[in-house]
């Protein structure tokens, strides 16, 4: 669940005091997150309800959100990334793409295959595209899941090293956006983990 529902006349606190209800009752196991930032967990416990099981965010190198990472952790939510395949086209930032493409022509692998790795050795589970249309696809969906990236374990320093690439750069500037436009990949409505609890009082 996101914390911008379709009905933004409820804040997000209200869904989840339904869905803990629903918990409750056994229907459900767990609740999971989408785009969550320490704004919207830290209202969840001012209002005393329990944190998600799953806060998915757009995590890597590139974007590594700190502080919701260290908050997550340190309360036992599992955080999970999905784990785009648009990371690995030709744009992004110049001097920190050129560096994690050394570091997959090290290890003879893709970039993507990197940015999976590097996402698991951080602890997150990763939510590869499953969905394909052509063999290349099939391909590089293959490669871009566990059983993709089994085969090596970055090193110690090659972690540092992508650790040290963080720009606060967005997916969404990469070119390939399926649809959206320059003016739609910014803001709140674009990364709600900006997004002020203000804001959710409207």
């Amino acid at each position: 669940m996101s914390p911008f529902s379709i009905d933004r006349s409820r804040s997000s606190t209200c869904h989840l005091q339904d869905l803990a209800r629903t918990q409750n009752e056994g229907l459900i196991r767990a609740v999971g997150v989408c785009n969550y930032g320490l704004c919207h967990l830290r209202e969840l416990t001012m209002h005393g309800l329990p944190l998600p099981s799953v806060n998915q965010l757009e995590l890597s190198p590139f974007n590594m959100h700190d502080p919701i990472v260290r908050f997550c952790q340190q309360n036992n939510v599992q955080l999970s990334c999905a784990a785009w395949s648009r990371l690995s086209s030709t744009d992004g930032p110049v001097e920190q793409w050129a560096k994690l493409g050394d570091v997959a022509k090290a290890r003879g692998v893709t970039k993507a295959q990197v940015l999976v790795r590097w996402a698991l050795q951080k602890g997150f589970a990763c939510a590869p595209r499953s969905g394909t249309g052509s063999k290349l696809e099939r391909i590089a969906i293959a490669e871009n899941s566990y059983g993709g990236v089994v085969n090596f374990e970055l090193s110690t320093e090659e972690m540092r090293l992508l650790d040290s690439l963080d720009t606060n750069y967005k997916s969404g500037k990469l070119g390939r956006r399926d649809g959206w436009n320059d003016e739609d990949v910014t803001g709140v409505d674009w990364d709600p983990t900006e997004a002020s609890c203000s804001i959710l009082e409207q």
